[in-house]
Parts: structure tokens; sequence; C-alpha cells
């Protein structure tokens, strides 16, 4: 069976750099917010080409304490897309904000500086856009511009899209902060959960990171409200290390395995994603098909894993009741039912990749 994804190939290739992480972390003895920690934070910021970076248990955790930070507060509405799999929605609602939601684009399934500008026209307090499935918003810069011109916070949602760039410049650069996710399937993962704020604004940095531990303005000193225990540990700190020099190749290495489906893929059926050079890290390669769930059952009898990333629109999960029954987005509700997630993680080979391909140009529609 070809799986969606194969982490273990990844920790195989990988145990030299896994095991030098581990040996350095031992032998400090030294487990929560230390040396690695530090150092990877410097890192990552320099190679995204931002001033801090501030590291927490998970990605989730990110976007709710990057609101805090840029003063959202409890009541106030913040902009979000329906179609990233509920974690910002839910990171909103757990700072007390209320979802405002955007349409997405039908090719880049992500936010349009006209549904941004909507956003800003009804009152929002913060927008949050999400370069989805690793590809760079093409309206990025407009977008921050827009945000800016208003004295509205903008904040990127970059948990899929490590690397992808605009122009030149990396994603999670732009806005007022970011936030990133190194959950293990992550172009950029470690061994478990982990995730980061990153900012050039000093007093954002600062507040995620008081906020990150209990509100301490000093040990023991509690005087920052909602706040909580979110940090990254030191041996995850430690693989991400490691694994951040491997990014750049990783991700072109993705790339190439969407110029293979997108030269083989031949389907009246199926529409392939579009050339989007270096602005695209190939985190997921997601096709539509308006027949997809026949796509999905034909796959899965010729052994090759897929998945839907994500079935449902925020706006109408079941824990939100009849919360936002007037809400209606096209574009979003289109690629719920249409989008299709095949194989593509770094270390697929070219005859995985082509067997993929075969099996999808092999369906009778």
């Amino acid at each position: 069976m070809q799986q969606i994804n194969n982490l273990s190939t990844r920790l195989t290739q990988h145990q030299t750099q896994i095991k030098a992480a581990m040996d350095r972390v031992i032998a400090s003895g030294w487990l929560v917010l230390g040396p690695e920690v530090k150092r990877f934070e410097q890192d990552f910021a320099a190679w995204l080409g931002a001033a801090h970076c501030v590291s927490l248990a998970n990605g989730t955790d990110a976007i709710e304490l990057a609101l805090k930070a840029l003063g959202v507060q409890p009541g106030e509405r913040v902009a979000t897309v329906a179609n990233a799999g509920m974690y910002t929605t839910l990171a909103m609602l757990a700072a007390g904000a209320e979802p405002f939601f955007m349409d997405v684009d039908l090719d880049t399934r992500g936010a349009t500086l006209a549904e941004v500008t909507r956003a800003l026209d009804a009152g929002v307090k913060a927008v949050v856009v999400t370069h989805l499935y690793g590809l760079a918003l093409p309206e990025i810069k407009a977008m921050a511009a827009l945000c800016a011109a208003r004295g509205v916070p903008l904040l990127e949602d970059c948990a899929q899209a490590h690397g992808a760039t605009v122009d030149g410049q990396r994603v999670g650069t732009f806005g007022d902060a970011s936030t990133f996710s190194f959950y293990p399937t992550k172009n950029l993962g470690a061994l478990g959960d982990g995730g980061a704020v990153v900012t050039s604004r000093a007093d954002v940095a600062a507040t995620v990171g008081m906020l990150r531990q209990y509100g301490w303005t000093a040990k023991y000193k509690v005087e920052l409200p909602a706040a909580r225990n979110s940090r990254l540990d030191e041996l995850q700190a430690a693989i991400l290390s490691e694994f951040l020099p491997l990014l750049d190749a990783a991700n072109a290495r993705r790339r190439d395995i969407a110029a293979r489906y997108r030269a083989g893929i031949a389907h009246a059926q199926v529409q392939t994603p579009a050339d989007a050079g270096a602005a695209s890290v190939a985190h997921l390669y997601v096709v539509r098909s308006p027949n997809r769930d026949a796509l999905r059952e034909h796959l899965k009898a010729n052994a090759i894993g897929s998945d839907v990333h994500y079935p449902i629109p925020d706006y109408a999960q079941p824990v939100l009741g009849a919360r936002f029954a007037g809400v209606k987005l096209a574009n979003t509700e289109t690629l719920a039912r249409e989008i299709l997630t095949l194989p593509c993680y770094p270390e697929m080979t070219d005859a995985e990749v082509d067997a993929v391909i075969a099996a999808v140009n092999s369906w009778q529609a």
C-alpha cells in the first residue's frame, strides 16, 4: 500500500542527525527552555528573515497566543478562512474571539485580497490568512499593505508552508506575526508536537514569551492574564535544528514530485494544481475532481492512499451547531466536495510517484 506519508522512511534516513540531537540534550541535562531552544529560535528566525522566533508546544497554541499578543480581546471578530481544518477557528475560539469567515480562491485555495477587504470593511480586529497546502498566497504583499493602512494586525498561518516565497521573501515575514507548526508530517517536522510564533515586532515576541510560561514577568510572578504552559522541549528543538539545514533540499524534492504529477496525470475529471515555482513547497498535493469519492475508492482498490484536506468547512462543524447557519461560501463548499490529496513527501521514489500517476490515469470515471 502506498501511504499518504511515510515517516518511518524519514526517520531511518536521518538516524545520524536524530542521534546527534538526542546525545546533545542528554549530555546537557537541560530539558526545557535551554540552549537548544534558543539555538533553534535564533536559526529559524534568521532562516526566515525575521527578528524573533518564540517556540511553543504546538501550532494551534501559536495561533491563540499570537492573537492575544496582537491585542485581540474576547468578543472581537477575527477574519479567517473556513477550509483549513478548523485549527485556526479553534484557536480563535480559545482566545474568546468570534470568527469572521472569508471565502477562498478556487485555484490557490487561499484568501483573496477582495475577501480580506470585505472582512476589514466589516470591522474585524485582526486578519488571519493561511498559506494552505504549502502555497504562498500570491496577494500576501497587498494584503499586508492593506491591513497596515487600516491599522489591523495581519497574522500569517504558515503551518504548511515552511520556506515558500513570494518575490524571494519567505512567508511568515509579511504580516505583523506568523505561526508555524512542527508536527511530524510538516515540511519541517519534529518527533512530536511543536510550534512557534515568528515576528519582527519585539513587543509581540516579548508578550508571547510571557504567555507561553504562565504569564510570568519574573519567575513565579504572574502579571499577564490568559497565559498557559506551552513550551517546546529541548529534544524537539534539537531535532528541528538538525532538520532545518535539510529543509531547502526536501522542499525542492517535493516540488519535483509535484512537477512529475503535473506532467503525468492526464485525466479529464482530475484537475492538478498549476506550477507555482518557489511560491510552493508542496506540503500536500491536492487535486480536484467532481467525482472525488469515486476516485478515492479507485485509488484504494489500487493500493494508493489518499486523504481529504479538509471535508467540512469550519462554519459547518457539528461542535458549532447553528451558530454560523447563515454562512455560505461557494468556493469553500465546492472545494470541500472535490479535493483529494495524493501522496507527496520527499522520501518518495520516482517509481512510487509513477505508480500513483498510473492509478489515477487508469480510473474509469
